[in-house]
């Protein structure tokens, strides 16, 4: 399994969950190695901008879109939530790598509610995916973040709720599939869905 490295941070927090869990991983910048994978988890936290920044430059990005083409199991976690969409509003919009029909929008503004959303946020699975097995529907995952996917109901796995405002919070397709919130940061809960993802 290759976690990849794209000059975003937090590498280092999911390849140790995964070494926990028992689970050989390797992180890696190497485009040719990233279309070679059995299994990819596309991490990360920062800027749209930044990020796909060293997408582009890198030929990363291309490897990460050639691997889900040809039926890679993907696993996107916070901003690689944001980033497989066509778009995201940040930095004035940024272009994507539109591996998903949708965008990452900002939370709106209401009174009293603080952006970025940070902190353990209840999960709410809307349609059955491999990486829930033995998994609580509601459980409580740990989230940090000022933007979410917007994206049509077809490609959302589960939603959550702050404010007033309930966002996609697992979205995927077919071998594609990404949560807004950290796993490797979400204790035993989180580090089930991990393992689920490296036996599905």
């Amino acid at each position: 399994m290759i976690i990849v490295n794209y000059g975003a941070g937090n590498l280092t927090s999911v390849y140790n969950a995964l070494k926990h869990l028992g689970i050989d991983s390797e992180i890696s910048d190497e485009p040719q190695k990233i279309e070679r994978a059995d299994k990819i988890i596309f991490p990360g936290v920062g800027a749209a901008m930044a990020a796909m920044e060293n997408l582009n430059k890198t030929g990363i990005g291309e490897a990460v879109k050639n691997a889900v083409k040809k039926g890679t199991p993907v696993l996107g976690i916070c901003i690689g939530c944001q980033i497989i969409l066509e778009s995201s509003e940040e930095d004035g919009g940024v272009p994507c790598l539109g591996l998903l029909e949708g965008r990452a929008v900002r939370f709106k503004n209401e009174p009293n509610l603080k952006i970025p959303h940070m902190g353990w946020n209840q999960v709410n699975f809307v349609k059955e995916h491999p990486i829930f097995k033995g998994i609580p529907n509601n459980s409580n995952f740990y989230f940090v973040h000022s933007y979410h996917p917007n994206l049509s109901e077809s490609s959302i796995y589960a939603t959550a709720s702050y404010g007033q405002q309930t966002f996609p919070c697992i979205i995927g397709r077919d071998n594609l599939i990404a949560a807004q919130f950290h796993l490797e940061k979400s204790g035993d809960i989180g580090l089930k869905m991990l393992n689920n993802f490296a036996n599905c």
